[in-house]
């Protein structure tokens, strides 16, 4: 389904995109009434693998997720495919595959592969010309011109803030639609990146809990000059929140009885993933 996100972030309201990880998280976040998704490539890996953002994710596995979910949700979806997993031929197969696979907003980083979460520690980046050339190889694969290339550089924590700015100016010159300037860590910083980019391209606000960026809302991103707000673990780590309570409970009493006010019955369950509606339409094609 084609998805105009050029016309919306042109819009001086910020998108505030929650994280999801599968078609279950995408499907109660539509819901709940956002209008784009944030594919997480974290969340991929702490919910798929049960392991860390550190690069062991691999092209078909994110593949396989945002299809599952591009079927299920009509919202568009940001996707995050870390460094394109690998080389500018690589990059080149992970845009025309997710793009295939319903992606809106295809997320490229400058990090050197395999990457990690951009709020660890001792992360590396590849020099400014190699991530020119992965952009190019990027926007050369897209089909349709629709299909939006975000380019993310972690260059701040490894090379500083100016020197992160001057690698978003290249990447905006090598055409980008997107600039996502990662892990800024003050108020300042982030005055400065949007003193500089916004107006001329949309900028992303990247939040997360007990990261690098201090947490703010939408609309304190918004008066900042982000065009996108994403939340992208904080699905992930709602969820083991609640399953680490949730398991306790079954395991000390026995019974999900205590978590019952907590928890969705069987027939409300179907009701959201619309068991009643498939039924319907099965019946239909029934002699």
């Amino acid at each position: 389904m084609p998805h105009d996100m050029r016309a919306r972030l042109a819009r001086p309201d910020i998108v505030l995109a929650p994280g999801v990880y599968d078609a279950f998280s995408a499907l109660i976040a539509e819901q709940a009434g956002f209008e784009a998704l944030y594919l997480s490539g974290a969340s991929i890996a702490y919910t798929r693998l049960g392991r860390s953002d550190v690069g062991l994710t691999t092209y078909t596995e994110v593949a396989d997720t945002l299809a599952r979910i591009a079927e299920r949700v009509a919202l568009p979806v940001i996707v995050d495919a870390d460094t394109g997993f690998g080389n500018a031929l690589n990059v080149m197969r992970t845009v025309r595959g997710f793009e295939r696979a319903g992606a809106a907003v295809i997320q490229l980083e400058d990090q050197t592969f395999p990457k990690r979460c951009g709020h660890l520690d001792g992360k590396s980046v590849v020099p400014a010309g190699e991530m020119v050339g992965k952009l190019k190889a990027a926007l050369d694969a897209r089909v349709s011109s629709e299909t939006l290339i975000l380019a993310r550089t972690d260059a701040l924590a490894v090379e500083g803030l100016d020197a992160a700015l001057e690698r978003a100016e290249r990447y905006l010159e090598a055409g980008a639609d997107a600039l996502f300037i990662e892990a800024l860590r003050t108020p300042e910083q982030m005055a400065a990146a949007c003193g500089r980019f916004a107006g001329r391209a949309p900028l992303l606000a990247n939040m997360v809990e007990g990261g690098k960026t201090p947490v703010q809302s939408a609309a304190e991103l918004q008066r900042h000059g982000f065009s996108i707000a994403i939340f992208p673990g904080g699905t992930a780590r709602a969820v083991a929140h609640t399953l680490r309570a949730y398991y306790a409970s079954l395991q000390a009493h026995g019974t999900t009885a205590p978590w019952r006010e907590r928890m969705l019955d069987f027939e409300a369950l179907n009701e959201l993933i619309g068991t009643p509606e498939l039924m319907r339409q099965g019946n239909s094609y029934s002699a």
